[in-house]
C-alpha cells in the first residue's frame, strides 16, 4: 500500500509545477521534518566553526527551490533529491562567502558521512567537493545522483536504487565507481588533509 503522505506530496508537487502557490504552502509542513533530517546530516558533518543551523539551511534550500514553481515534479523523491543538492549549494555558497570574507583564508572544511568517509576518513574541503561533484556530474551524471542520494540525502543504496530504478547490485557497482571517481579527484585536487 502506498504512504499517503507520499501520494499527496506528489499532487502538491504537481500543483506546484502547475503554478499553484498555495500548494508550496502545503507542502513545506509536510515535508519539514524529512527536509531538516537532510538538513541535519549535512551539518552533522561541518566542523563546528559552521554558522548555518538546520532551520536555516531548510529555509534558504526552499526559497532556491520553492522559486522554481513551474518545475516539473516526479515526486517526493525527486523533489527531495533537488532539496539535497539545494542544500549542498547553499553550503558551498556559504563557505566561498567565508573564504571571501577571510581574504583567502582557510577553506571551510567537512567530515562527510559514514558512506563517504568508509573510503576518505579525512576532513575534506567543501569546495574541493562540490568541484569534484561537478566533474563527475559532467562525466555521469547518474553516479552523481548516486553520491547525491547516498551521501548528501542519507539514503542506502537500496533506498537511492528505488529511487533511481536501479537494482541493489547496479547501485553497488555505481557507488564503488563513483566513490573511487571523487577519492581520486579529491586527492588529485588535495581535497584532503
Amino acid at each position: 500500500m502506498a504512504d499517503p503522505s507520499e501520494a499527496r506530496a506528489t499532487r502538491l508537487l504537481r500543483r506546484m509545477g502547475d503554478g499553484d502557490v498555495a500548494a508550496a504552502d502545503e507542502l513545506l509542513p509536510l515535508l519539514y521534518e524529512e527536509l531538516r533530517s537532510i538538513a541535519s546530516r549535512h551539518l552533522r558533518n561541518e566542523r563546528r566553526a559552521q554558522t548555518l543551523q538546520t532551520t536555516a539551511l531548510v529555509h534558504e534550500a526552499w526559497l532556491r527551490i520553492g522559486g522554481d514553481a513551474e518545475r516539473e515534479w516526479e515526486g517526493k523523491n525527486h523533489f527531495l533529491r533537488v532539496a539535497a543538492r539545494a542544500m549542498r549549494h547553499v553550503l558551498v555558497d556559504h563557505a566561498r562567502a567565508k573564504r571571501a570574507g577571510k581574504r583567502g583564508g582557510s577553506n571551510a572544511r567537512v567530515v562527510l558521512d559514514e558512506a563517504l568517509a568508509a573510503f576518505e576518513r579525512d576532513e575534506l574541503d567543501l569546495l574541493a567537493l562540490d568541484e569534484a561533484m561537478g566533474r563527475l556530474s559532467e562525466r555521469d551524471d547518474e553516479l552523481s545522483r548516486v553520491v547525491e542520494l547516498h551521501v548528501f540525502a542519507g539514503l542506502t543504496l537500496q533506498e537511492a536504487g528505488s529511487v533511481l530504478g536501479k537494482t541493489e547490485r547496479q547501485m553497488g557497482r555505481s557507488w564503488d565507481l563513483a566513490r573511487g571517481f571523487l577519492h581520486r579527484e579529491l586527492v588529485r585536487g588535495g581535497g584532503g588533509n
